[in-house]
């Protein structure tokens, strides 16, 4: 029996919540990771049915925070989360990370899927026994999380000098650092761009958009059309081959992300509007780099030249 197509595209999401202290050092750290797509932080496994950040913090809910993770286990594998989130926690310490106390700050690891269950604690037994100490970092099913109020999502991007126990230097992005800023906020963060202000918005000379990350060829002028949305906007890819498509459950409504296939970044979403109800790819101008006909042969994209 062939699967539903609209499942295939979500087939290679996986979703893992870490508790690690204040989630926003945690949040603003795992999501720097390549091969992680969405980042949501919240309040996991507590009794209370509607928590609050104020309830929360009395310590009576029973909830920790927490930040759920969505990831591409093709680019980067439970395993490789786990260690990155071992390198910014202490995990020998009892409800408490840096300078906050409470069982709300305790540390934790929950999944979804028994065979997540089985690669988390195959995990946590060899950290055991390389160590002297007792590890106290919880294990177990995720049984419930609320989403966080929104002041506290990507709470660093917004507030880049707020506090935070996390030393966001451990991540390792030297592949990014011929990116401007707001290139890596956008392709690694999935950030978005206000409309209207993107370079490629209004532009349709004949050629190529390849990922501004890894020249990878994505779209062709060909298939780029004005659709007044204050974004680039394109009919179709370059091929379906070349792109992955997520849900995305931010900013209170369940869109359909899209991102490059081999390096990962965020592009931008797809939509079901464009002309005669073809598809509208809405993509960040600082997602892409064109590269005009002329130069195509110069360049290496011979291949792309139209006979």
């Amino acid at each position: 029996m062939m699967k539903d197509k609209s499942l295939i595209m979500f087939e290679k999401q996986s979703v893992i919540y870490l508790a690690g202290g204040c989630f926003w050092g945690i949040e603003a750290f795992v999501s720097r990771l390549k091969g992680v797509n969405q980042t949501e932080v919240g309040y996991a496994n507590g009794m209370d049915l509607a928590p609050t950040y104020e309830k929360v913090c009395t310590g009576k809910t029973g909830h920790a925070e927490t930040v759920k993770v969505t990831y591409n286990p093709e680019i980067i594998s439970l395993e490789e989360i786990l260690e990155n989130f071992f390198r910014i926690i202490d995990p020998y310490s009892v409800n408490r990370q840096g300078a906050d106390v409470g069982t709300q700050y305790r540390t934790g690891i929950y999944w979804q899927e028994d065979e997540q269950a089985r690669t988390v604690l195959k995990f946590l037994s060899a950290k055991k026994r390389n160590s002297t100490k007792r590890i106290v970092v919880e294990a177990h099913p995720i049984s419930n999380f609320y989403t966080a109020e929104s002041y506290h999502q990507k709470y660093l991007e917004k507030n880049p000098q707020g506090y935070c126990h996390v030393d966001l230097n451990l991540v390792d992005d030297e592949e990014f650092d011929h990116l401007s800023d707001e290139e890596y906020k956008i392709t690694q963060l999935a950030m978005t761009e206000p409309p209207f202000t993107g370079k490629y918005d209004g532009f349709f000379e004949d050629g190529v958009y390849v990922d501004v990350v890894d020249g990878e060829v994505l779209f062709s002028s060909d298939d780029k059309f004005d659709s007044g949305c204050g974004w680039p906007a394109f009919s179709k890819p370059i091929s379906e081959e070349v792109i992955t498509k997520h849900r995305d459950f931010s900013h209170g409504s369940t869109r359909i992300e899209v991102r490059s296939k081999k390096a990962n970044s965020h592009l931008g979403h797809v939509f079901n509007d464009g002309p005669g109800g073809s598809k509208r790819y809405c993509i960040n101008s600082a997602a892409l780099k064109f590269i005009p006909k002329e130069k195509l042969e110069s360049m290496g994209y011979e291949k792309y030249i139209k006979q």
